[in-house]
């Protein structure tokens, strides 16, 4: 655990990767990466850090340690370890029930199908009805349950995906016979969609005069969504939730599309959830309502929240009554919380609430530089940084127009704007203003909302920038489409290009107790500059990239050396240069293609 006796760089640059999980000890990653956890907690002592063999791996630590091992050491969250470990413990998974949340127009139905499906199956079976109500309950149907979360609504589902959560497994899509498509209908269908959630029709209201099923399949059609007995995909069920008609039907096909998803779950590793409602409680305190997705939940078990935290103190079932456990796709009440916690955040029960309070802790000191990159991530300007990252190559848009020409003429010009390597996604389009439903959306799915002759109120601008959305309006279409396809060329690969700029060899290696190591070099050729990148290189072979964080002439601070000059140069991380070495200097430009 010493420079000093740190072998040296590989030939090849890439260095090692260690996974290591949220809130870990110093003790278990000592034990991880091999080494005394007696020599660890001392290097890090002489570093600085007053630590013991039980603290967790924080930010500063974690740096210092790559800097001294030269690796890359990857957080996983506490959440994203559990759930591989549940996944590859295929013996002890177990089908679960599917959790189904009911989207639609306005009017079309939604609660009352809602209501229909509930007095059906909980009042049956316990008298006195519900006493309480947590947001989502469980049917039972042919012993199968299902869980429907009873937040009707688009709003809702995309404020959890917008979270980052993943909780519906099926989506029932209410369509009022009647009615037919009403703009609702295409948003819920658009947020179920960019959600990749198969979708349910659930046409209602066929008691009533002038309901035209057919009417309502064709124009469903036009929507991308073909009912299987017109030879597609997608299961429809003719339904009165007023007059309880085919219900038993509906909830027969939510079984046979969760039966085809096959859904399971590991119900013997600590609990994993969602957070789908909270409320301060005057008796009670911080509640929320969890829906469990892997493991079982069990009463007096700490569990972390985000950056909240607590031990269950108790847990209530949809009906208000007490429970000792919960299990995968069962909704429960939760007492406990050290504070209120968000919605969308995931749950997750840990060893016990010391480390709860350690990893709420890192958490916390983690927010501030998370808030700024996320406020980074939604705009145009903004978005190669994160497509950068990873191999993401879609802008995804949202379009509003004035009038419905507006939209077809966007509809049909801007997915022309696609390249090879970047495609343009309209996710949803629609006439009128900008409203919550589009932002919400937007978040959800990093989509960018184009506006066009319409314009966003300010209580939607205000919830745009809480959301981190960026909102663009225009009055001429070419201004649009111009600022697009900008984008794209900004979102292709740029052309990495090395151009050279010199070389140095080096004479002697000086080791400096306040600086450190400083190479002592002679400029053979070109000029070395202060901040280029550099190449080290030993008998004719390349064994580090990096950076010169430190340039002298003499005592002198300096930009650049020419050729036939003497410097010194400090390598940024890097510790292994040797006489005889040479380092080699050049820029690199990113040249964006057209």
């Amino acid at each position: 655990m010493t420079s000093e006796g740190k072998k040296s760089t590989s030939k090849s640059d890439k260095k090692k990767t260690l996974k290591v999980a949220e809130g870990v000890s110093l003790k278990i990653f000592a034990e991880q990466i091999e080494v005394r956890t007696k020599d660890l907690i001392e290097v890090l002592n002489s570093k600085g850090f007053s630590v013991n063999s039980t603290d967790p791996m924080t930010d500063t630590i974690k740096q210092t340690i790559e800097d001294i091992l030269d690796v890359d050491i990857q957080i996983i969250t506490i959440e994203e370890d559990l759930k591989h470990h549940a996944a590859s413990d295929k013996k002890s998974l177990i089908i679960r029930p599917p959790i189904v949340t009911i989207m639609g127009h306005v009017d079309h139905g939604k609660t009352t199908l809602l209501d229909a499906i509930r007095e059906s199956n909980i009042v049956s079976r316990e008298s006195g009805g519900i006493t309480q109500h947590i947001g989502a309950y469980r049917v039972e149907y042919k012993d199968k349950f299902i869980t429907f979360i009873d937040t009707p609504g688009h709003e809702a589902f995309t404020k959890l995906r917008a979270r980052g959560a993943t909780l519906t497994d099926i989506v029932i899509l209410v369509v009022a016979a009647d009615d037919g498509i009403m703009p609702q209908t295409k948003e819920a269908i658009n947020h179920a969609k960019a959600a990749g959630v198969p979708i349910i029709i659930a046409i209602n209201k066929i008691d009533k005069a002038g309901a035209d099923p057919d009417k309502v399949k064709q124009q469903l059609s036009k929507e991308g969504l073909l009912i299987e007995e017109w030879g597609g995909d997608v299961v429809s069920v003719d339904i009165s939730a007023k007059e309880k008609i085919n219900l038993e039907d509906l909830l027969e096909m939510i079984l046979l599309v969760a039966e085809i998803q096959e859904l399971k779950a590991n119900p013997k590793i600590k609990a994993q959830g969602v957070v789908l409602e909270t409320h301060l409680d005057a008796k009670k305190g911080p509640v929320a309502t969890v829906i469990i997705q892997q493991g079982t939940l069990h009463q007096s078990e700490a569990f972390i929240s985000g950056i909240t935290f607590g031990k269950a103190r108790a847990l209530f079932d949809e009906i208000g009554k007490t429970i000792k456990m919960a299990g995968p796709s069962i909704p429960v009440e939760v007492l406990g919380f050290n504070t209120i916690p968000s919605s969308g955040d995931l749950f997750q029960v840990v060893e016990n609430l010391e480390t709860a309070k350690k990893i709420s802790q890192f958490r916390f000191n983690q927010l501030k530089e998370e808030d700024q990159q996320e406020s980074e991530s939604m705009t145009l300007d903004q978005l190669f940084k994160q497509i950068e990252k990873g191999d993401v190559k879609d802008l995804t848009i949202i379009v509003k127009a004035d009038v419905q020409g507006s939209v077809e003429v966007l509809q049909d010009t801007l997915p022309n704007l696609s390249t090879d390597k970047v495609k343009v996604k309209l996710i949803h389009s629609a006439t009128g203003m900008i409203n919550e439903s589009d932002v919400l959306l937007s978040s959800a799915s990093r989509a960018i909302i184009i506006g066009y002759n319409t314009k966003a109120t300010g209580k939607i601008m205000d919830l745009a920038k809480k959301e981190n959305v960026e909102i663009r309006t225009y009055t001429v279409i070419y201004q649009l489409i111009e600022d697009i396809k900008n984008a794209i060329s900004g979102l292709l690969e740029p052309v990495i290009k090395e151009t050279y700029l010199g070389r140095a060899d080096v004479r002697r290696v000086f080791r400096l107790s306040r600086i450190g190591i400083i190479a002592g070099c002679l400029v053979t050729d070109g000029i070395i500059r202060r901040n280029s990148e550099i190449k080290v290189l030993r008998n004719g072979e390349v064994i580090h990239k990096g950076k010169i964080f430190s340039l002298k002439h003499l005592k002198e601070n300096v930009t650049e050396i020419k050729k036939d000059y003497e410097c010194g140069i400090g390598l940024d991380k890097f510790k292994d240069i040797q006489e005889g070495d040479t380092i080699e200097a050049y820029l690199i430009e990113k040249i964006p293609q057209v």
